[in-house]
């Protein structure tokens, strides 16, 4: 009895294929939402916390409450849950290339200003679906009862907390990705010519010499400006190994 060749149809693996890059894809994506959140997420659950700590302190009580820390732990959250939201609007990098107070300065107020709307209608949340309260009723509850000192107060310390967290986030940006925790953090050999403050003098040095000069001009041997830069390069790299040959 003849018997029917199997047919290999090409097509059959395409399923396990698609779905293993969708996971990939969903892998890499939830990988890089999580190392948006984690950074600002981390810095102001220390910051709302040590708020607390010290706040506490002031009025005597030491023992810090638990509805306090997680009052912290929830107001870290939704800064958290808001910073990836702001950084994929368009406008954010409006002052990107002006001096760097601007986009500072900048960024500080946008993401202020979505923290406390986020603030707001996590409050509306808890009004209108938790509490089962009309829609109408929540701007007189608001006006009436809601104690606007603290929710003023911890805006405030939103304000200031991002301040430091972006100046932060754009010296890194500046100086490269990871660059400022390296520098920061990392013990630099002792055969580098340069200490980091005169390294980044020098770094500094090096950007207004390619701003005021062209390929061109670097390229000539003869030039200034390549004069300048092979001075500033032999300043920056590192000492050639003396190796010491066994007789």
């Amino acid at each position: 009895m003849p018997t029917k060749p199997v047919s290999h149809d090409p097509s059959a693996a395409k399923p396990v294929v698609t779905l293993a890059g969708i996971g990939r894809r969903a892998g890499a994506w939830f990988l890089h939402e999580l190392g948006e959140i984690l950074p600002p997420t981390i810095f102001f659950f220390v910051g709302f916390n040590l708020i607390v700590l010290t706040t506490n302190l002031i009025l005597a009580d030491y023992f810090v409450a638990f509805a306090n820390f997680m009052l912290a732990t929830a107001g870290a959250l939704v800064v958290g849950k808001v910073v990836p939201v702001v950084n994929a609007m368009p406008f954010l990098g409006r002052y990107d290339r002006a001096p760097l107070i601007q986009p500072i300065l900048f960024k500080t107020f946008v993401y202020s200003i979505a923290v406390f709307l986020a603030r707001l209608l996590e409050h509306f949340i808890e009004f209108w679906l938790i509490d089962h309260n009309p829609v109408g009723d929540f701007l007189p509850h608001m006006i009436s009862t809601f104690s606007w000192h603290r929710f003023a107060a911890i805006q405030i310390w939103i304000l200031v907390l991002f301040l430091i967290y972006l100046t932060a986030s754009e010296f890194n940006h500046l100086f490269g990705e990871r660059e400022l925790g390296r520098i920061l953090f990392t013990y630099r050999p002792s055969e580098l010519q340069l200490n980091r403050r005169q390294r980044i003098r020098e770094l500094v040095r090096l950007g207004r010499l390619a701003d005021a000069h062209s390929v061109d001009e670097f390229r000539d041997p003869t030039s200034s400006a390549h004069t300048q830069l092979v001075d500033i390069v032999r300043r920056l790299a590192r000492q050639p190994r003396v190796r010491h040959s066994i007789k």
